[in-house]
C-alpha cells in the first residue's frame, strides 16, 4: 500500500513537472524603428535572423570583447567607438595586431539596415559576413573563426547568452555573426536637432536655415535625405593616396569605371567622425569643403559628373553649411546606454 502511495506522489510530482516545464525561455522579439518620412530599407537584414532583445545583448557583448582578436586586446569596439558615431576618433588609420594599421579610415556604424553594401568599396553585400573580415585580416583582429569559438566556448556566460537568444547553448560560428548583426544593425541615428525640426519639435536658427538651403542646392544630390547618402559610389575628385595606391571600387569589379569609386558616406554626425575621407586625410570640415570648393581634381576620367564644375560656395555660405550640418549631430545615439559597453568590476577584499 505504501508503495502504491509513493509511485502515485512521483507521478503527479512528475507530471507536474512537465507541465511547469515548457522548454528554453522565449526570446523577447523587437523591431527595427523605421522614423517617420523615411524609406523602408531595400533589404530586410532580419529576416533570416530574427531580431531579439537577446540577440541584441549577446551581439553586443560579442562587439565589446576583445577576444575575438588574436592578442585579446582588439574588440570590435577599438575601432568603432561609440562617443565618435562607432567610428575611429581622430585616427586617419586605427590600430591593428602587432601595431599594424589598417588600410582605410574606420566608417563609422550606424543605419546600417538601410545599406545594401558595406565597406569603403562594397566589398562585402550582407551585414552577417561583414565581421569576418576584420576579425581575419592579419593588420586587423588577426584572428580565426575556430580559435574564436573555442574561446567562446570556455565561458559559461556565453553558453548561457547564446541559449536565451538561439534556444540551447551550441555556440558556432553562424549564430555569433548572427548577434553581432544584431546589434550592429540596431545602431540607429535619427535624433539630431534637424530631426527634431522635420518633427516639429525644434526650430532652425537663421544661419542654420540658409545652410540647409545651401545643402539642398549643392550638396543633396548624392548626400541625400534622410539618410545623408545615396549610397552610391562616386569619385569625388580626390588625388590618388601614393602611399595607398587605393582603387576603390574597381578592385571589387573590375571595371576601370569604377576606377577611384568610394561609397558615399552619411553626413550625420560628421562633428563626431573626424577625419574624414576613405584614407582620413582630411582633419576639419572646413577641409573638406575647401576640397569641393577649388581641390577636385577635374582631369580624373572617372569623377563624377556633378563635380566637374566643383561647388562654388562663398566664404559666407561656408559658415551657414558648416551651422546646418552640425545639426545632424545624433548626441543620443553617441551617449546610448543600451548601446555602451557594460562593465563590471570586481572588488579585492584583501586577506579575511
Amino acid at each position: 500500500m505504501k508503495i502504491k502511495i509513493i509511485i502515485s506522489l512521483l507521478l503527479i510530482v512528475l507530471t507536474g513537472t512537465s507541465f511547469l516545464y515548457d522548454g528554453p525561455p522565449k526570446p523577447t522579439y523587437l523591431k527595427l524603428t523605421i522614423p517617420r518620412g523615411w524609406p523602408k530599407p531595400g533589404n530586410n537584414i532580419f529576416a533570416n535572423n530574427p531580431l531579439t532583445e537577446e540577440g541584441f545583448q549577446l551581439g553586443k557583448k560579442l562587439f565589446y570583447d576583445g577576444r575575438l582578436s588574436k592578442d585579446g586586446n582588439i574588440p570590435c569596439a577599438s575601432c568603432h567607438q561609440q562617443f565618435a558615431a562607432f567610428s575611429t576618433y581622430d585616427h586617419d588609420f586605427s590600430h591593428g595586431f602587432n601595431n599594424s594599421f589598417t588600410k582605410r579610415n574606420a566608417p563609422p556604424l550606424f543605419n546600417l539596415a538601410w545599406m545594401k553594401e558595406l565597406h569603403w568599396d562594397g566589398a562585402i553585400n550582407h551585414i552577417e559576413v561583414q565581421p569576418l573580415a576584420p576579425m581575419t585580416a592579419k593588420n586587423e583582429m588577426a584572428e580565426t573563426i575556430e580559435n574564436v569559438l573555442k574561446k567562446l566556448n570556455t565561458d559559461t556566460s556565453y553558453k548561457r547568452m547564446f541559449k536565451a537568444a538561439f534556444g540551447n547553448a551550441s555556440i558556432n560560428s553562424q549564430r555569433m555573426l548572427r548577434a553581432l548583426a544584431q546589434f550592429t544593425g540596431s545602431i540607429q541615428s535619427y535624433n539630431s536637432k534637424y530631426d527634431k525640426v522635420k518633427r516639429g519639435e525644434a526650430t532652425f536658427t537663421m544661419s542654420e536655415e540658409q545652410g540647409y538651403t545651401i545643402f539642398k542646392a549643392s550638396c543633396n544630390a548624392c548626400h541625400t535625405e534622410p539618410l545623408f547618402t545615396d549610397n552610391k559610389f562616386r569619385n569625388n575628385g580626390l588625388d590618388v593616396n601614393k602611399s595607398l595606391l587605393d582603387s576603390g571600387r574597381m578592385a571589387i569589379t573590375g571595371n576601370t569605371a569604377d576606377s577611384l569609386k568610394f561609397k558615399v558616406p552619411s553626413l550625420r554626425n560628421l562633428y563626431l567622425t573626424s577625419p574624414y575621407m576613405h584614407d582620413g586625410r582630411m582633419i576639419t570640415l572646413q577641409q573638406v569643403l575647401e576640397h569641393y570648393r577649388s581641390g577636385i581634381n577635374i582631369s580624373q576620367s572617372t569623377l563624377d559628373t556633378l563635380l566637374k564644375k566643383r561647388i562654388a560656395i562663398s566664404e559666407r555660405e561656408e559658415v551657414d553649411l558648416l551651422a546646418f550640418l552640425y545639426t545632424l549631430t545624433d548626441k543620443d545615439m553617441s551617449t546610448n546606454k543600451r548601446y555602451a559597453e557594460v562593465v563590471t568590476y570586481k572588488i579585492h577584499e584583501g586577506p579575511h
